[in-house]
């Protein structure tokens, strides 16, 4: 199964992003992967790999494709998705729960 979505967090597959995704894809009993749209099957990167993920340099707004196998494959496209579709908390307006550390330009 596959999908592809456009990156809304602000710092794109950077940081919280990267590391929420790879949270998400790690509870669920899939294979995730996940890449630049254009870049075919040799751009996909496991989700489960910090380093892979934030490694992709993916920027706000770009186009990735992401790719689920097993069990839980469904699920695992529902949540990671849902997850690139939206804003980070704390990101933008809502102040309240970002905090103040690792203020990125």
């Amino acid at each position: 199964m596959e999908r592809t979505v456009t990156v809304e967090p602000e710092a794109g597959l950077h940081a919280r992003p990267a590391s929420k995704l790879v949270q998400t894809a790690n509870r669920f009993d899939a294979d995730v992967s996940i890449g630049r749209a254009d870049d075919g099957d040799d751009g996909l990167v496991r989700a489960d790999s910090m380093l892979s993920v934030s490694g992709l340099n993916v920027e706000h707004g770009e186009s990735v494709r992401v790719v689920a196998e097993g069990p839980d494959a469904e699920a695992a496209l529902d949540a990671v998705c849902d997850l690139l579709a939206s804003p980070v908390e704390g990101e933008s307006e809502a102040g309240g729960s970002g905090g103040d550390a690792g203020d990125a330009p």
